[in-house]
């Protein structure tokens, strides 16, 4: 059975990051930059800021306890010709410009292959990446290991999973949700990054699926279902690892992301893990389809809770004389 009040339920209370986890990511986000911005070195080439990640395609998760939820965002940086004969000079120069703000001076941070890494004391980090647009309008971030300049285009890589998304009616960026969900609590295929995993879900979502079935993605355990079905039969296609492209067409690979081993965990994990949640959604007893979305899912999936029914006119409470001044 479908029971999307379920997922519903599961998607908010379990699997989706707070919004007080959110906001404080904004927050934190924005003190970064402005330090960066107002740093007597690096700010004069700071230009932007760019979400990216999870954060930025809206599939970020409720770690697992003990775990760090994280951001990344690009920091748009003007060249300067004298680092650029060592590109892992922008990295270094960020993580400088770091300790000598006053706000972020103590905490931890480290220098990573592609950004700056600053850790909070509650289990959350922030991944600062160094971003260009070169003379010739080619977009990079710093390979801070190979000291080379790597292709991007974050703007590309939103743009399209807007677009996928779109096809199936919002319900693409849940089961990437969903599916990161399966990943990271029952760690069976943990070694996938994120960054792979949304690029191959949304590669299978094919607005031609809903020509011929317009209820192909019409809410979210239905889309789950073709999703990983469209998923399992492509990658059992593939024996060994596929080559894994940008789909924001900059010209690069995911491909050092993972490797072989990695690979054939994944193909083996999602093709039992098709079946499991086929087997769910085609089961017509309610209370076996329950029992069987629960073993992937877990307690969270669990009925809605009952609406509040509207009872008798009760007359609203007097009001309390508003005092000025401030609370003791």
């Amino acid at each position: 059975m479908k029971l999307v009040g379920y997922f519903d339920t599961l998607l908010t209370d379990t699997v989706n990051l707070s919004r007080y986890k959110l906001d404080r990511l904004d927050d934190r986000v924005d003190a970064i930059y402005r330090a960066l911005k107002n740093d007597a070195v690096l700010g004069p080439y700071v230009r932007s800021k760019i979400a990216q990640g999870s954060w930025a395609h809206r599939t970020i998760i409720q770690p697992q306890p003990e775990k760090e939820y994280d951001a990344d965002f690009l920091l748009q940086l003007d060249e300067n010709p004298e680092w650029s004969q060592d590109k892992g000079r922008y990295i270094g120069e960020v993580y400088a410009a770091l300790g000598r703000s006053s706000a972020h001076s103590d905490m931890p941070r480290s220098r990573k292959c592609r950004c700056v890494r600053l850790t909070y004391a509650n289990l959350c980090h922030v991944d600062i990446v160094p971003y260009l647009i070169l003379p010739d309008g080619r977009e990079v971030i710093v390979n801070r290991d190979l000291g080379e300049w790597e292709d991007t285009n974050p703007t590309g890589f939103t743009r399209w999973m807007r677009t996928q998304d779109d096809i199936t009616d919002g319900n693409l960026r849940k089961v990437i949700r969903l599916l990161k969900f399966l990943r990271d609590h029952k760690g069976t295929f943990q070694g996938v990054r994120s960054i792979i995993l949304t690029t191959l879900v949304g590669n299978v979502v094919d607005a031609n699926k809903t020509v011929w079935n317009p209820g192909y993605y019409a809410d979210v355990p239905t889309t789950l279902r073709n999703i990983t079905r469209d998923l399992d039969t492509w990658l059992q296609a593939n024996d060994s690892k596929p080559s894994v492209e940008d789909p924001s067409q900059c010209g690069t690979t995911f491909d050092h992301r993972w490797d072989d081993v990695t690979y054939a965990n994944f193909r083996d994990k999602m093709s039992r893990y098709a079946a499991a949640i086929d087997k769910a959604y085609e089961e017509t007893d309610k209370t076996s389809s329950i029992a069987l979305w629960q073993d992937l899912f877990g307690d969270g999936f669990k009925a809605p809770a009952p609406k509040q029914a509207s009872g008798p006119f009760t007359p609203a409470a007097p009001a309390v004389p508003v005092r000025s001044g401030r609370a003791g």
